[in-house]
C-alpha cells in the first residue's frame, strides 16, 4: 500500500441525498418568433448584395444554431450574402480549422444555418486606445459590407463592469481572435472593464457593426430575453441586461461548503471549466461572489473540451484521468493568452475519483470527518437537482428554495474507486 493510500483509506466519505434547487424559469416561448420580430428594427439597415459577417462564438449559448441559422435567412430574404466568422479569441487550439470545428461541436455548421463558415486567425489592426492597447478584428470580417454579433450577455468569470461578458466582449476580444484576446488582456483584469468597452466602441467607429443579437439566460440556460440591439444603443440595452443576468443566475444556495465536487469541467460550459460565479473559486483578485468553498475537486473533462483543462487549477484536487485528457498545449495556450496562468497549473491529482474526494475531505479543516459538508454537482449549468451531505439535511428543510427528494445513500463507487 503506498504513502497516500495509507493517508486516505479511513476517511470517511458521508452519505448524500439528492436535492432540487428552485429559480426562476422565465423563459422566453417562440424564441423564433420574438427574434424575427426584433430583427424588423434593422431592416433598412440591409441592402441587396451587402456580403455580411455574422459573428458566432464558442459558448453553449441556448439555441445558438436556431438563432443564428433565422438571423442568416432575414439577411438572405433582404438580398444580402451572409457568412459565419468563429468569434473566440484564441479558442480551438487558436487556429483557423479549430475554431471551424468548434462551432461545428455546438451544431453551427454550413448545413444547419445555411452559410458559408470562414474561419482564419487573420486580423488586421483597427487602431490603438489612447493607452497603445491595439484594437484588431478578423480579416474577412473586416473585408465584408456589415458585421453582426450574436451573444449572450452574461457575468464574467474574472472582473466586474457595467458590461462584461456579452456583445462588446465578443466585439473586442472574440472577433479580434488569438492577437486581439491577447490585447485586451495584456494588461491584466484589473483594467478589463475600462478596455473591453473601450476596444469595442473603437471597432464600431472603425466597422460597420450593423448590430447585434444579444440573449439572456434563466438559471436552466434557457433563452429568457432576446433583443435585437442597433449599434448606438449596444453599451446602454448591454448594460441593463447584464443587470437581468445577474438576477436569473443560477447558483448554490448554501453559504458555505466544506468540500464541493464537481463532475465535471470544460470550455464549452465556461471559459473557466466551471463558472466561478457557481463555486466562488475566481482566477483572478477582481471579481467575486458566490458561496465560501474549502476545498474543490474535479473529476472529469467534457469532450467538447477537446483537452482544454483550463480551469483544472483553481480546483485543490483532481483525477488522473482528467489528467490523463488533458491538452497541455491547448490549455496552456489559454493562460498565455489570458495572462491569467493559475486555471492552467495541475492541480493536486490522486488515481480515482474516491481517492480525490477523501483527499478533500481529509484537508478541509474540520474535527469531525463524518460532519463534513459536502455537495456534488455534474457541471456548473446544471444545478437544479444536486446532492448534498446529510449534514445539510437541517438546512435544507428550513429553506423554501431546496427540497429533498431522495432518502440518504452511499456514494456509487466501482471497484476501481471511480463514480458510477
Amino acid at each position: 500500500m503506498g504513502v497516500l493510500q495509507e493517508l486516505l483509506q479511513d476517511i470517511p466519505v458521508p452519505k448524500m441525498v439528492k436535492v432540487k434547487q428552485t429559480f426562476d424559469k422565465s423563459q422566453v416561448e417562440d424564441v423564433s418568433g420574438t427574434l424575427k420580430a426584433e430583427l424588423e428594427k434593422v431592416k433598412d439597415t440591409i441592402e441587396p448584395g451587402m456580403e455580411i459577417a455574422i459573428a458566432v462564438g464558442s459558448r453553449g449559448v441556448d439555441r445558438i444554431v436556431e438563432i443564428t441559422a433565422i438571423t442568416v435567412q432575414f439577411l438572405k430574404d433582404l438580398g444580402a450574402k451572409p457568412f459565419i466568422v468563429p468569434s473566440m479569441g484564441s479558442h480551438g487550439g487558436a487556429t483557423g480549422p479549430g475554431q471551424k470545428a468548434v462551432l461545428e461541436h455546438l451544431g453551427v455548421s454550413e448545413e444547419s444555418v445555411g452559410a458559408e463558415i470562414r474561419s482564419s486567425m487573420e486580423v488586421i489592426k483597427l487602431g490603438e486606445l489612447p493607452n497603445g492597447l491595439p484594437v484588431y478584428i478578423d480579416k474577412f470580417a473586416s473585408e465584408a459590407d456589415g458585421i453582426v454579433v450574436i451573444n449572450r450577455v452574461k457575468p464574467h468569470t474574472a472582473f466586474r463592469g457595467h458590461v462584461e461578458s456579452g456583445i462588446m466582449k465578443m466585439i473586442s476580444i472574440g472577433l479580434g481572435k488569438q492577437k486581439g484576446a491577447e490585447a485586451c488582456h495584456q494588461l491584466g483584469f484589473k483594467h478589463m472593464a475600462e478596455h473591453v468597452p473601450a476596444m469595442a466602441k473603437l471597432a464600431m467607429e472603425k466597422m460597420p457593426i450593423l448590430f447585434g443579437v444579444a440573449t439572456v439566460e434563466n438559471a436552466f440556460d434557457k433563452v429568457a430575453k432576446i433583443e435585437v440591439l442597433k449599434p448606438e444603443e449596444v453599451e446602454e440595452r448591454e448594460t441593463e441586461l447584464l443587470k437581468l443576468a445577474k438576477n436569473l443566475l443560477p447558483k448554490l444556495l448554501f453559504d458555505q461548503i466544506d468540500v464541493l465536487v464537481i463532475d465535471e469541467i470544460g470550455k464549452n460550459i465556461s471559459g473557466d471549466g466551471m463558472d466561478p460565479n457557481i463555486t466562488g473559486r475566481y482566477p483572478t483578485p477582481y471579481a467575486h461572489g458566490g458561496p465560501d468553498v474549502t476545498k474543490m475537486v474535479v473529476l472529469d473533462l467534457t469532450p467538447e473540451a477537446e483537452g482544454n483543462a483550463n480551469g483544472i487549477g483553481t480546483a485543490d484536487f483532481t483525477t488522473q484521468r482528467l489528467v490523463d485528457k488533458m491538452d497541455k498545449e491547448a490549455t496552456y495556450a489559454n493562460g498565455l493568452t489570458s495572462t491569467v496562468v493559475g486555471p492552467t497549473h495541475i492541480s493536486t491529482t490522486l488515481p480515482t475519483d474516491k481517492q480525490a474526494i477523501q483527499a478533500a475531505i481529509k484537508t478541509c479543516n474540520i474535527l469531525d470527518f463524518t460532519k463534513a459538508k459536502v455537495v456534488r454537482i455534474k457541471n456548473t449549468l446544471k444545478l437544479s437537482e444536486i446532492e448534498v451531505s446529510e449534514t445539510f439535511l437541517d438546512y435544507v428543510k428550513e429553506n423554501k428554495n431546496i427540497e429533498q427528494i431522495s432518502e440518504p445513500y452511499e456514494f456509487g463507487f466501482d471497484d476501481e474507486g471511480n463514480l458510477f
